[in-house]
């Protein structure tokens, strides 16, 4: 059986310079005090989206977490507070749709020994804003973050802000981008090997 022509989970055809300029503009917009959605039924919609995205971390669930991911997707988590560019400066994870479904698999093998035993985690997420675009297709969420992560006898938190773009594919809304911008992005991390 042959492969399709653009298969994200085989390579990376999708990640170019014009990929990398909107992700930038995207997420600075994030950055920024811009209009929010003042529908409430479409920032409840939004809300829930992000906290089910939790929830299903929290609960390991990752196969179905990855289903809310777009095929041609990005997940970035900065290792400088102001984001920055990921062609430029180093960053926590960098992974497209390839690097994500590989993270998932290798969690899912029993032989990722940063989480031999797994992690058990609490996210609380809040202040969910949805950017107001002209794009019918496409939101901006921006919402704040806490990640209790209990292993190997130890807790640790993990604190920040999240931004998520979401784009409708057919007909269902799927993050197509994921910055996460922790506040310790650039002091030592001991291993994040939990998805963020």
């Amino acid at each position: 059986m042959a492969q399709p022509a653009h298969d994200p989970s085989r390579y990376s055809y999708y990640v170019d310079d014009a990929l990398y300029s909107e992700l930038i503009a995207d997420f600075e917009t994030l950055r920024q005090d811009g209009p929010t959605v003042e529908d409430s039924a479409e920032r409840d919609l939004f809300r829930g989206l992000v906290e089910r995205e939790a929830r299903l971390l929290d609960r390991l669930q990752f196969k179905q977490w990855l289903k809310f991911y777009a095929d041609e997707c990005l997940y970035w988590v900065p290792s400088t507070p102001n984001g920055g560019d990921p062609r430029r400066e180093i960053a926590v994870m960098f992974d497209d749709r390839r690097r994500l479904e590989d993270r998932v698999f290798r969690l899912s093998t029993g032989f990722a020994w940063s989480q031999a035993p797994s992690s058990r985690t609490v996210r609380l997420v809040s202040n969910v804003e949805v950017l107001a675009s002209e794009n019918r297709d496409q939101r901006l969420v921006r919402s704040n973050f806490l990640i209790s992560e209990f292993w190997d006898d130890e807790t640790r938190t993990l604190a920040g802000w999240a931004g998520h773009r979401f784009r409708r594919i057919g007909g269902d809304w799927k993050i197509s981008a994921k910055q996460v911008n922790l506040l310790v992005c650039d002091q030592s991390i001991r291993n994040p090997s939990i998805i963020l």
